[in-house]
């Protein structure tokens, strides 16, 4: 998929490396052209494509050809700044997707769809696991690591060919070293029991270790 990242601080960088490893394509809009220099002679994020812009500004932001974007994520260090990128690349360009980040938990409650924010959040782990999520049904999505790694929290959205659909969760032979914590189905979140039947569309959060996270993406969704 095509993101667009607005700012290029420690978050938006982590953020891009983070999905050009992931074999995203992967655009950083930055207005601060030293800051851009100084990423590109370093070559970090390596694999990231660079734009001196300002993304407040909606001729500049269109350098990007942001209409082209998956998703986009707003992660300045100014939630002012993110919430009118976010509303250019609702509202604008019509992205499909958007990811905002709020740097003071007291303005949260701005960050709504009012203002073109699909998803708002402060992690930059989290950040990066929403973006990719924003187009990945049919695939798992690793949200957070616990204890160096050793165990993860992934999510796992079922679509109508996904071979767990239309069965229980007892009858899946889900491998050792794997828990279903949750099942979020539309606006409801089930606790789940053996007796939980998958349906397309559930969101599956999982939590395996690693060793079993590939047999589990079979189990799930078959591929």
């Amino acid at each position: 998929m095509r993101v667009v990242i607005a700012g290029a601080g420690s978050v938006g960088t982590h953020i891009a490396e983070d999905l050009v490893k992931a074999g995203h394509e992967v655009v950083v809009v930055e207005v601060d052209g030293a800051r851009v220099e100084e990423a590109k002679s370093l070559g970090e994020p390596a694999g990231v494509s660079w734009v001196v812009a300002d993304a407040c500004e909606v001729s500049e932001f269109a350098r990007a050809e942001v209409e082209r974007a998956d998703v986009v994520a707003a992660v300045t260090g100014d939630d002012e700044d993110n919430l009118v990128i976010s509303l250019l690349a609702k509202q604008e360009f019509g992205v499909p997707r958007v990811v905002a980040r709020v740097n003071n938990p007291k303005n949260e409650w701005m960050f709504t769809e009012m203002w073109g924010v699909d998803v708002s959040v402060s992690t930059p782990h989290l950040l990066t696991a929403l973006v990719e999520e924003a187009v990945s049904v049919g695939t798992m999505v690793r949200l957070l690591s616990f204890e160096g790694g050793r165990a993860r929290l992934s999510e796992a959205t079922l679509t109508e060919s996904s071979p767990s659909v239309g069965r229980d969760l007892a009858e899946l032979g889900l491998p050792r070293g794997c828990t279903v914590v949750a099942v979020v189905r539309g606006d409801h979140v089930i606790v789940p029991r053996g007796d939980t039947v998958l349906r397309a569309e559930d969101e599956v959060l999982v939590l395996t270790t690693p060793d079993v996270e590939e047999e589990t993406v079979e189990v799930l969704l078959g591929r």
